[in-house]
């Protein structure tokens, strides 16, 4: 009788590759049978969109300003016209100040452009002068209402200049301004609004997915009983880490449709080069999601710090609503620490101005950087946890 052979075992690398497949299909199936997974992962991603998208402007239009004429004329026609052939006012006219103060007490206007009584004789004699006053509760808001009015004054001067009378508002002689705004010319503050969206998307998905799901599995003990099985310490963070690096791709891909398709945001830039950007922070949100669930273990810690380590962040100091030159210089130097502010750059300027490599290189590095700082900081958690 001739011995058999004993069974050939799988080399190292099958085997590895065999335990990562199996752990990632068991992760999928998680994932799919968990409703909370696709609350997180599809309707607030879908919420978010419509949302910002729709909901969410810092254009000021249609503001309600009322225009006191005390004693009609020409010249007071043309300065109340320019404000209703504007599309930024809504124009009330009233004969006297105590009317339109009326208005302002009663919220019905956010500002009043007085023409005094002696307004004609003044602009024949080019020396006349026009009184705004402006609700000033909203300061932002009232830096705007007034810089959109003086232009509005100042285009019935150009108006009336080209048909050869007198400047209505005494600004005869001064040079005419031709503005031209780059990346954006339609002005809609949705252009950089919305690329900035995608950020918090990925945060949420990438993030704070990662940390409920395996806070869960902690508090569960499922992870316990996979510690005393042979996979390694690499390949649990692989398998935990692909599923969701994968639905973040997926909601990536729907932010993109959503503002090429829905809100006519222009793409600029390198698709190709978007999504590798978007890989790199998608792994430093995943990374940051294991280390705080394998640090804290529990759900409702990791849910609370995950809010405050990367959603407040992403959306407070990444400059995706504000400008970070116009906060205080401490402010702005927090900021530098947060991830999402080197993303947001990199969003608007590929959505809006191109592939300018110049900004695009540096924030990479950093994002890759940073991704590969929070991956070994993942690793060392997790080992001291199977220690």
């Amino acid at each position: 009788m001739t011995a058999e052979a004993p069974p050939r075992r799988p080399a190292p690398a099958a085997a590895k590759a065999r335990r990562i497949w199996a752990l990632i299909r068991k992760e999928g199936r998680q994932v799919v049978r968990d409703p909370s997974s696709f609350a997180i992962g599809v309707v607030l991603p879908v919420m978010l969109i419509l949302l910002f998208g729709f909901g969410l402007s810092l254009d000021v239009k249609n503001v309600p300003i009322a225009v006191v004429i005390e004693a009609p004329s020409s010249q007071a026609s043309e300065i109340a016209a320019s404000f209703q052939l504007s599309p930024y006012f809504e124009t009330h006219v009233t004969a006297s100040m105590a009317d339109a103060q009326a208005l302002v007490l009663s919220n019905r206007v956010d500002g009043i452009v007085l023409l005094q009584s002696d307004f004609a004789r003044r602009a024949a004699g080019g020396d006349a002068s026009v009184q705004l006053v402006v609700n000033g509760i909203d300061g932002n808001t009232a830096r705007i209402i007034e810089a959109y009015a003086e232009a509005a004054i100042a285009q019935s001067g150009v108006r009336v200049a080209a048909e050869g009378q007198a400047d209505p508002a005494g600004a005869g002689g001064q040079a005419v301004v031709e503005s031209q705004l780059w990346f954006n010319s339609a002005n809609d503050s949705r252009y950089f609004l919305v690329p900035g969206l995608i950020v918090l998307i990925i945060t949420l998905i990438g993030a704070f997915m990662t940390s409920m799901v395996v806070a869960r599995e902690w508090e569960r003990g499922t992870f316990e009983a996979l510690f005393v099985t042979p996979v390694r310490t690499d390949e649990i963070l692989v398998s935990k880490i692909v599923p969701y690096f994968l639905l973040g791709m997926g909601g990536l891909v729907l932010c993109i449709v959503s503002a090429r398709f829905l809100f006519d945001v222009p793409l600029r830039g390198s698709l190709l080069a978007l999504m590798g950007v978007s890989m790199l922070y998608l792994l430093v949100s995943v990374a940051t999601g294991l280390l705080i669930s394998s640090t804290l273990k529990s759900q409702f810690l990791a849910s609370q710090v995950t809010l405050v380590a990367t959603f407040m962040p992403a959306l407070m100091l990444s400059g995706f609503i504000y400008d970070l030159r116009s906060v205080p210089l401490a402010i702005q130097l927090v900021s530098y620490l947060v991830p999402a502010r080197y993303y947001v750059s990199l969003l608007q300027t590929m959505f809006l101005a191109g592939d300018v490599w110049g900004v695009i290189w540096p924030n990479a590095a950093i994002l890759a950087l940073v991704a590969v700082v929070m991956l070994a900081l993942t690793r060392h958690a997790t080992r001291k946890t199977l220690g």
